[in-house]
């Protein structure tokens, strides 16, 4: 099968179904069950249909690379490491983190149902793909759900030149009366270093806010940017809540923070080991869960009614374009690199994965 550029700026449009299956295919090539191969696959998937493809299918390639040199384990279950009730320390042995993840949200869900609120902290993890995810695994259920992992260093110290801090992505999603319709998913930096080896891949130059080179300096070269550091956003600002994320994650639990979180595209022997926390509020605890879902549904109606500036015709809520983005591609397609989709198919050819025939639209 040859991918086959849908639209003008080289990305192309496929079936969900498809994508999905395809990808589900590699993993269980892998030695994956099934069932694990269809949630890793289910996860990146609706990251490229919300829109966020730099944690979509062009993670497989590199996921691919991991397994095999031993960088990332097929272990699927969590062990316990300590249980204080509300709170829960866990080790992910390694795994992948959109098997972990799942459970561990869902630890945090069964406590706060006990306790009000369960929290959990992961360690000896590796990357879980979009943050949110993970939180609204927590608001489905009812509870206000947090997700927050730290990464390998990316950005300097205001003033530095040295790599010190992850971009440390961090997701909240809020329970209304009509769902889940308030969510957050943040990196830290400017971007995501998956977008701009995105523009890397496609050879699109990136805007000078986004990183900088090897020396410190602002760069619109994706390459260089990948060799250099990443920008935090809102400078002194995103640097710092990401430093207390390396703090919730990592240094809380026991597990890897600072530089002792290792590069995904690099070392690919070598354990990922970053740290998750996932939290989950039961509005319960807090006086009633109709009241907050009452109140919360009033938040979201007085964003969306506020008084738009000239020329803007509708004003949303964190995660609504991305959620709306996400219904349309289900429906019509998916839009995803040529990179990307190239990636896919030679990591599934390599592994000798079934490629289902029919995918490509148009």
């Amino acid at each position: 099968m040859t991918a086959q550029a849908s639209d003008a700026d080289g990305r192309v449009l496929v079936r969900p179904a498809w994508l999905e299956t395809t990808v589900s295919a590699v993993f269980t090539a892998l030695g994956f069950e099934p069932a694990d191969a269809g949630r890793i696959a289910a996860a990146l998937v609706e990251a490229d249909l919300r829109g966020v493809s730099s944690h979509g299918v062009m993670l497989v390639p590199m996921y691919v690379e991991r397994l095999n040199a031993g960088g990332v384990t097929r272990e699927h279950e969590l062990d316990i490491v300590h249980d204080a009730g509300a709170a829960l320390v866990v080790d992910a042995r390694g795994g992948m983190g959109q098997l972990s993840s799942p459970q561990a949200m869902g630890h945090a869900i069964e406590r706060a149902g006990r306790y009000g609120i369960g929290l959990v902290s992961v360690r000896n993890a590796h990357h879980f793909g979009a943050a949110s995810r993970w939180a609204t695994q927590a608001a489905q259920a009812g509870c206000l759900g947090i997700a927050m992992s730290n990464t390998t260093p990316l950005m300097p110290a205001p003033g530095g030149a040295e790599r010190l801090v992850g971009n440390n992505p961090l997701a909240i999603a809020v329970p209304t009366e009509a769902g889940v319709e308030i969510v957050l998913d943040m990196a830290l930096s400017a971007v995501a270093l998956g977008k701009i080896r995105m523009a890397a891949s496609a050879g699109r130059p990136i805007p000078d806010t986004w990183a900088t080179d090897p020396s410190g300096l602002p760069t619109t070269d994706p390459e260089a940017a990948v060799l250099g550091m990443l920008l935090p956003a809102a400078g002194h600002k995103g640097f710092g809540l990401a430093l207390m994320i390396d703090v919730l994650t990592g240094v809380l639990s026991g597990g890897g923070w600072g530089d002792q979180v290792r590069p995904l595209y690099r070392e690919p022997d070598r354990p990922n080991d970053c740290a998750h926390l996932f939290l989950a509020i039961d509005p319960e605890l807090l006086g009633g869960a109709e009241g907050f879902r009452q109140r919360s549904s009033a938040l979201a109606d007085r964003v969306r009614g506020s008084a738009p500036a000239p020329g803007v015709k509708r004003l949303h809520l964190p995660g609504e374009i991305e959620a709306e983005r996400a219904e349309h591609q289900r429906r019509h397609g998916v839009l995803i690199e040529r990179s990307g989709l190239d990636g896919l198919l030679e990591a599934a050819r390599a592994v000798g994965a079934v490629i289902p025939a029919g995918g490509v639209l148009g």
